[in-house]
């Protein structure tokens, strides 16, 4: 396998850990199709078609890209037609090559299912549908209606492998299903993540399709993990070897506020902790965005909560990371990236020292924060001080007890991770497959990729 280093053109975009994610899974995907002579690799879970670009520009293959979110697919096509007119303007000053490129075709569609995912890879496989592969509404009827013309077929002369680069929750599970399911496809190359969002048999629901366990010999072991086992496994204690003692130190307080805002929910909002809140990492793409630039201070500015209202399932409304953003999302990411940093950088623990610094205002602008996430209204009668007052002779415990507890989050990843391969290997001889990692785990912590290819019958 040679593995070939990203030029500025495709790599524009990309922060360090998506570059280093491309280039080694690029290579390694590459030398799959190549090995199976693959007709066709299909990126599941493209995103903003990072991984499928470097496949079709560099290595030169054929590439669909499917993602749920339509925003990602335009993005997908906009920056393919920047690179595509780059590499043509290289070409006519050098006078070489024929001018044309591999360029990725994006599907977008919400893959909910194996046969969904086999229909789409059918598709791929032939030219009449393929020039028709485009978007699909979130309904997928017109998948539906394709899909007797479009599955998979045995001994049609083609073949296709698949990727999927973090793919979340059951989505890799789905993958590795559609791999044994659909003739067509050849091998698959898988690395999960979001353990948190995968579906359990018996505690989230009673569907015979669940993304664990998906092995016959876990399944007979009747070892259920449960919803934080699954957050667990998302923990890495690799990233925390590069954290500075201060940022360290942050990271126990910003615990120590979520821990005490659980109180907040738990004393004036008892209905929605039946729904198990999440007020997630808001702040993460505009901090992405800052560590490209220049270090310079945050100024905070405060912004109004919008007006949410919970819908009828008693669920509350989020904002989809992989949306468009736009003002009002903006304006929440730079609200609770404000927050994640201290409330300002001129205030943050990192600045000024943790024993200087008003937590409890934190506290409260880190409370009125995530019950704005959550599309609920602070109330008057919300006595913050007493709330801060009960939690803070606690907080000196979270640090060593978050510790503890995400400690086992490798041991948790490698169970799910080995359910899967188990899953693999119970195919018999069939199927050839292995479980390594290929990513830094201090650059990108879910490194452990799952590789499968079909063994082809002896003649």
């Amino acid at each position: 396998m040679h593995m070939v280093s990203v030029n500025s053109v495709l790599a524009q975009g990309m922060n360090m850990k998506k570059k280093h994610e491309v280039e080694v899974l690029s290579a390694i995907v590459s030398s799959i199709a190549d090995s199976v002579r693959a007709h066709t690799i299909v990126d599941v879970g493209a995103g903003q078609g990072y991984l499928a670009q470097v496949l079709s520009f560099q290595y030169q293959h054929s590439v669909i890209a499917i993602d749920a979110c339509s925003h990602h697919g335009r993005v997908t096509d906009a920056r393919a037609e920047r690179i595509k007119k780059h590499y043509a303007a290289q070409m006519r000053k050098s006078k070489s090559g024929n001018g044309r490129f591999n360029v990725p075709k994006t599907v977008t569609c919400r893959v909910i299912s194996i046969d969904m995912l086999k229909t789409l890879t059918g598709m791929s496989l032939h030219k009449g549908d393929a020039e028709h592969l485009g978007f699909f509404e979130e309904d997928n009827t017109k998948l539906i209606e394709e899909k007797p013309k479009s599955q998979c077929v045995a001994n049609s002369g083609t073949s296709l492998v698949l990727a999927g680069l973090h793919a979340c929750g059951d989505l890799s599970v789905t993958m590795l299903k559609a791999f044994l399911e659909c003739k067509e496809a050849k091998a698959v190359v898988s690395i999960g993540c979001c353990y948190n969002l995968l579906s359990e048999e018996g505690a989230d629901n009673i569907e015979t399709h669940c993304g664990f366990p998906m092995s016959s010999g876990v399944k007979s072991a009747v070892f259920p993990l449960g919803k934080s086992s699954r957050d667990l496994a998302c923990q890495s204690a690799e990233r925390w070897r590069s954290l500075e003692k201060d940022d360290g130190l942050h990271n126990f307080e910003l615990h120590s506020f979520r821990a005490a805002f659980q109180l907040v929910l738990s004393k004036y909002y008892p209905e929605v902790m039946e729904t198990s809140p999440s007020i997630g990492r808001q702040g993460k793409a505009l901090r992405r965005r800052q560590q490209r630039k220049v270090e310079a201070p945050l100024h905070h500015k405060e912004v109004a909560c919008p007006h949410f209202h919970p819908n009828q399932k008693g669920s509350f409304p989020n904002i989809d990371p992989n949306e468009p953003e736009t003002d009002e999302t903006s304006r929440l990411a730079t609200d609770k990236d404000a927050l994640l940093n201290g409330i300002s950088s001129c205030e943050s623990t990192r600045c000024v020292g943790p024993k200087s610094v008003d937590k409890y205002k934190h506290f409260e602008k880190f409370t009125r924060s995530g019950l704005c996430r959550l599309g609920l209204k602070p109330l008057e009668r919300i006595n913050f001080h007493e709330i801060w007052k009960e939690a803070e002779p606690f907080t000196e415990l979270i640090g060593p007890y978050w510790s503890l507890r995400a400690a086992l989050g490798p041991l948790l990843e490698t169970f799910l991770l080995l359910d899967r391969l188990l899953f693999l290997q119970e195919q018999g001889h069939s199927v050839e497959v292995m479980m390594l990692p290929i990513f830094d785990p201090e650059v990108s912590p879910r490194n452990v990729a799952i590789i499968a290819r079909k063994n082809l019958p002896q003649i």
